[in-house]
């Protein structure tokens, strides 16, 4: 089956892709892979001429986020740290490069949709079907596929450009929830799609 894409019916949204990847140990891929495929993704979709997303999350104060009473997580949930954050954490990653024509979005929670300007974005530019990619996999990603999903968008899904706290959990949503909401597809597939040179198609986490 082949699989296209209309550079002018679609965008790219990264997800956190921003200076803390660095900070804690994320699977199932080298952190460096995923920041290449991400790159390999921006790069075609601004020679495109497609509309670039980059998201991230910040606060002035941390008083924005949310923090709901939870039980605790089990420490093989939680991130392995590897360095400390830096001050600058919450910038977007410079490997990504900069576009004038790209878009910023700051959000306070897990979803790149609520509380944001982002649904009204790709509306006014006539966009209809975006392709996600960014940390976390079954965080940030799957929260802002959801989204994405109630608001009708048609969706495509770069899990070879995703990483999670642990494999299980990229794997989990890669296999069970992204699929019920779009289509698996890798960066060389998207990279040539948006290109105007669709391949055959293939599924790939």
């Amino acid at each position: 089956m082949s699989f296209e894409l209309d550079p002018n019916r679609t965008a790219l949204v990264v997800i956190d892709i921003m200076k803390r990847v660095f900070s804690w140990e994320s699977q199932p891929h080298p952190i460096q892979e995923v920041v290449s495929q991400t790159t390999r993704l921006v790069n075609a979709f601004r020679q495109a001429e497609s509309f670039v997303v980059l998201v991230r999350v910040a606060s002035v104060d941390g008083k924005d986020f949310l923090d709901p009473i939870t039980d605790p997580l089990p420490s093989t949930l939680l991130p392995h740290a590897l360095a400390e954050e830096p001050e600058d954490w919450s910038d977007i990653l410079p490997a990504l490069g900069s576009h004038p024509l790209d878009h910023l979005v700051t959000k306070h929670q897990w979803g790149a949709f609520f509380g944001t300007d982002l649904d009204l974005q790709l509306r006014r530019r006539n966009i209809d079907t975006i392709v996600l990619c960014g940390i976390s996999t079954n965080i940030g990603v799957e929260t802002t596929a959801r989204e994405a999903y109630q608001h009708g968008y048609n969706q495509v899904f770069a899990t070879d450009a995703m990483n999670a706290y642990s494999e299980e959990e990229h794997r989990h949503t890669c296999t069970y929830i992204l699929p019920r909401m779009g289509r698996i597809r890798s960066t060389d597939e998207i990279v040539a799609a948006v290109s105007g040179k669709p391949e055959a198609s293939h599924d790939q986490a």
